[in-house]
Order: C-alpha cells, then structure tokens, then sequence
C-alpha cells in the first residue's frame, strides 16, 4: 500500500482543493461494487412531483449514457433524441441483467435530426418537455428551435467545454475567467449568450478532458495502446505539461446534481478531477491502471516534425486544467474517482476487454522514433 500511494503523489499534482483528493474511493477496483452508484447521489424518487419529463440530446455514445441511467434511476422520464444510427440501448459491462432491463423498458426514444428545425419544434411542442439536456449542441442555431418549441421549459442543461477559455498565464482556469471568442468551442458561448438573452434557467458545464468506458475521443485509450503494443510512448516536449482528466461517471453525478438546483440557476461550473497530472504522469498512471510495466517515454520537439493532418498526441501541449472549486461549494459534488481509479475503471469495463473506438496508428509515432533513432 504504500508503494501504491507513493506512486499515485508521484504521478498526480495536487489541486488548491486537495482536501477533496481524500473523497475518492478507497476500496481496490476488484472490489468496486458491479452497480455503479455515484457517492452523494439523491435517493430514487417515485413518479410523483419530483418527476421530471427530461429530454436528453444524444446519449448513445458517451456522457449521455451513463447520465440516462442516473436520470431513470431517480425517477425521471427520460427521452433520447438521436438520428437512430446507433442502438438506443447497450448494456453495460458490469450492468446486471436485471438493471439493464429496467433501463431500456424506461427510457424513450424520439428519432430526428437536431438540425431538422421544423421537425424539432412540432416534435418537441408535442411533448412538452420539462428540462432539456444538450449534450451535443456546438452551435447557438441549433438550440434555438428547442426553446422555441419549448415555451414553459424548467430548465436548460447544456455540456459546454473548458476549451472556451482564452489563454492565460493564470492558472487554473476559472469560471470567471476571460474566454477566447475565436476558440473553436465559439459556438458554444454562443450557446450560453443565447440562453441569457432568451431568459432561459441555464446551466452550463465545462468539462476539461473526459475519460472513462465509451470514450470516444482517444485519450486513454491511445496510452493503452502504445502500452499494449510494448511501443515506447512519444510525449511532446519535456514531458511536465500539466493538465486535467475528468471520468465520465463523476461528470454525469455533476449533471444530475444541477437539475431543479436553484444554485444553477444561470451558472457555469467547470467539471473534472480534483488533481493535476502532467504528460508523464498521465502515461505512468495508464500503465498503472493497465498492469503494464513502467513506460518508456520519448520525448521529442514538435515543432521538428511535419505531421499533415495526423494528430500525434491526443493533448494541447501546453499547461491546461481548471478550478472546480465552485462546484464543490455550490452543488455538494466532490469526484468519486482519483486518476488511477478512474484509468482502471476505465481500463477494465472497456479496453481491456478488448473494445475500442480506434485502432491504433503509429505512424506519426514511427516519423519520431525514427529521426530519434538517426541522431544517436
């Protein structure tokens, strides 16, 4: 145990809310109880007056997956709007049959393109919806016809991005801060213009980078494989850039704490974990939570390489992470994973098993390797 805990201070930055590092679960990830239930979450509701009759925008892929499963379980009527492309339903590793069953009898499906704004007013005005929750929204025109067809709407929940923020030597991030209006989350902001402007109760969250089962960006999952392959792991400059990871589940418990919360009303919170971690770290905590030996790490000058189009490293390379100070004032919400829990959990329910969204590519990997390789 106490290699374990000098591995985890040696890989992961403490926060200026540390206190809150202590909060994660203690017990081992064998342990972890199948059924996932978030620490601090209400109790189940009848369908009474605390139902709401929610409307999810997405919720097949990633966050809105496992947020459904909260809403439902809580009580609520839950309705996933999607083009139909992808099962409206998936079970879960380490979801009993019994659990999976009772979600996918509950929640509803309203099949149509967002972007089919005619559709979008006559199908929602039908139903009359109560809170909306926008996952996948990137641009104020395509959140205009749901308030339109929504007159009475309790609330606006919308998934924004830390990304919006404007570059600054002060860090981390805050809600407060400036934001940079050619960010290519603009659209975004203009999103949360539109909410004040309409007079909608908004809520807005701002994840930094999200991580756990489902992923469908490569984050984690482009250490693991590099890690699963044996390849040394090609890191950008000195390897110290300091950043932030968020699991999934712990951006879901916030999301559902937001709902019918008058302290959220017209507020923005950043959501992710409660410590820093930089580009070294992040590859040593993989490893850790993969059971794989410690990395072999390369670092290298980007700015040596013509790499096209090709992305060869899944983070900004520069310092990037944000205060969640005021959600764990505000809201209650304290994250329930640490950073090698969360890789594990993410770890186990989804690559290591064998599942993923993208094959590995190591060409850029290759260019690298290979220009290292020819000035020993």
């Amino acid at each position: 145990m106490a290699a374990t805990a000098s591995l985890k201070s040696s890989l992961l930055l403490p926060s200026p809310i540390s206190d809150f590092s202590g909060a994660a679960v203690s017990v081992s990830m064998q342990k972890r109880r199948r059924s996932w239930q978030p620490r601090g979450a209400r109790i189940q509701v009848s369908a009474a007056a605390d139902s709401k009759n929610i409307l999810v925008m997405g919720g097949t892929r990633f966050i809105g997956v496992f947020l459904s499963r909260l809403l439902i379980k809580e009580g609520h009527q839950v309705t996933l709007f999607t083009r139909g492309k992808a099962p409206i339903t998936q079970q879960l590793p380490g979801e009993s049959d019994a659990e999976y069953a009772e979600f996918s009898s509950k929640v509803q499906h309203l099949k149509g393109d967002r972007m089919d704004f005619e559709f979008v007013k006559t199908s929602l005005a039908a139903k009359g919806y109560d809170v909306v929750y926008d996952i996948n929204g990137r641009e104020a025109v395509e959140v205009e016809p749901i308030i339109d067809a929504l007159p009475n709407l309790e609330q606006y929940i919308y998934c924004s991005s830390a990304g919006v923020y404007l570059k600054s030597d002060l860090l981390p991030h805050c809600e407060s801060d400036a934001v940079d209006p050619k960010s290519r989350h603009k659209g975004k902001l203009e999103t949360e213009s539109l909410l004040t402007s309409r007079g909608v109760n908004w809520t807005s969250i701002r994840p930094v980078y999200i991580y756990g089962p489902l992923n469908y960006n490569p984050v984690e999952e482009w250490f693991f494989h590099h890690l699963k392959a044996g390849r040394p792991i090609p890191i950008p400059g000195a390897g110290n850039q300091i950043t932030q990871l968020g699991h999934v589940k712990d951006l879901a418990t916030a999301f559902n704490l937001v709902l019918g919360n008058p302290k959220a009303s017209q507020q923005i919170f950043n959501i992710s974990g409660a410590k820093y971690v930089t580009f070294d770290g992040l590859a040593r905590a993989c490893a850790k939570a993969g059971g794989f030996p410690e990395p072999e790490l390369v670092h290298y000058n980007p700015k040596d390489f013509d790499f096209g189009k090709k992305k060869a490293f899944p983070f900004r390379d520069q310092h990037f992470f944000a205060s969640i100070e005021k959600a764990t004032r505000e809201l209650g919400w304290t994250p329930e994973f640490d950073l090698v829990e969360g890789l594990t959990d993410s770890y186990n329910l989804d690559f290591g098993r064998g599942t993923f969204r993208k094959a590995a590519d190591f060409t850029t990997d290759d260019m690298i390797l290979g220009k290292k390789l020819a000035t020993v």
